[in-house]
């Protein structure tokens, strides 16, 4: 199953950018992995909130397909150990979807819609981070438990047991 992240609008930092880039490099020697940035708003700098989420979400949702199960990367959303989300993602492996698809939103979150088409959210922490930065922070995290998953000793933890 192929494994997508969905950004809204391009990656500006250029080290955030770098390390998302070494991540991702990682990512695919264990699984088909894709990021897709969409393109930036114009002109919102007079928009009010409610219609900046709504464009993004109609952007969002014209990516998305019926048979991927989406993930919305939101404060709201579940919160797991890495080992738990590692568990939590192989399950996600065994089901008749053809993409698992991560999503990001813009600086100010999802639309209603964009919420009622998710089929599950995740939170990155209890802590606020810039949407930059838990693009950084998402990459990290699923080259992790992707190695957690194969039994590669990337990650450090007595309890999970890796090849030798």
């Amino acid at each position: 199953m192929k494994i997508v992240l969905l950004l809204t609008g391009k990656t500006t930092d250029k080290q955030i950018a770098e390390g998302i880039d070494n991540y991702s490099a990682r990512i695919v020697r264990y699984s088909p992995f894709e990021i897709i940035a969409l393109k930036d708003l114009k002109n919102t700098r007079n928009m009010p909130v409610r219609e900046q989420k709504e464009k993004e979400g109609e952007l969002i949702l014209n990516s998305v397909s019926s048979d991927d199960y989406v993930i919305l990367l939101d404060e709201r959303g579940k919160e797991f150990t890495t080992i738990e989300l590692a568990a939590w993602l192989e399950g996600l492996f065994m089901l008749p979807k053809k993409r698992i698809l991560f999503v990001t939103g813009g600086s100010w979150g999802f639309s209603d819609l964009v919420y009622g088409r998710a089929d599950s959210m995740l939170s990155m922490s209890k802590l606020t981070f810039s949407h930059q930065l838990v693009r950084l922070l998402f990459t990290e995290q699923l080259y992790r438990v992707l190695s957690i998953i194969k039994g590669d000793p990337y990650h450090h933890d007595e309890s999970v047991k890796h090849r030798q």
